[in-house]
């Protein structure tokens, strides 16, 4: 599983999914999860634009599995 660091406290399902180059536009999101194709959390998801926190997993089916984390700043 390939982890996905976000600067946010959380990001939008189709946000991620597009800035992490898994999909070329948000619009690609809609048709895959009328099909089904989307699981957060190991649950069908509907919602495009569902709230995603570090610890969350997406899966796409026939795809790839990926895990939003929170990136390190490295400051003390």
């Amino acid at each position: 599983m390939e982890k996905i660091a976000i600067h946010t406290e959380s990001i939008q399902l189709d946000q991620l999914l597009k800035w992490a180059g898994i999909i070329e536009s948000g619009g690609q999101v809609r048709p895959m999860l009328e099909e089904k194709l989307i699981l957060v959390n190991g649950n069908i998801e509907t919602a495009k634009r569902r709230r995603l926190f570090p610890g969350d997993t997406v899966e796409i089916l026939e795809m790839g599995c990926w895990q939003v984390a929170r990136e390190e700043t490295g400051v003390q």
